[in-house]
Formats: C-alpha cells, structure tokens, sequence
C-alpha cells in the first residue's frame, strides 16, 4: 500500500509499505493492506512504518491520517 507523510512544508515521505502504525487520538491503532477506509487524528507521538522488513520511525506532533483504497495520506505537524 503506498504511504505518503505531508508535513506543512515538505513531503517527509512516500513509498510502498507492509504495515503502518499511528499514534492515534484514542489511542494506537496499525493500518495493513485492505483496511477500511477511515479518517483519524494523530496525537504526538512516532508512526511506525515498515517496508520490506525494515522499520522506520517519524516523530510527529499531531495531524491526521486518511485512509482508502490501499492508498494513506498523512498530514502531520
């Protein structure tokens, strides 16, 4: 699924992923490929991405997330 994180000035990334997780408003939640289609806000805290075995952290400080159509777009502080 592809993963794009916007921050108010630059693109901080885009590729395709296995498996995501955010720091979500209610609490943690992960996204893998076929999730539902859902719009979320982010609390601050890391989002978990991992792509071919590797995983990468992105500090954010809230944002929100939309997800559909194996497609998440990330708008981030």
């Amino acid at each position: 699924m592809l993963l794009e994180i916007f921050s108010p000035d630059k693109k901080i990334f885009s590729g395709e992923v296995d498996a995501v997780q955010f720091p979500g408003s209610s609490g943690s939640f992960g996204v893998l490929r076929n999730h539902a289609p859902m719009i979320s806000s982010l609390e601050k805290g890391k989002i978990k991405v991992t792509a071919k075995g590797e995983v990468s952290f992105y500090e954010v400080k809230g944002g929100f997330v939309e997800i559909a159509d194996n497609k998440i777009s990330v708008l981030a502080d």
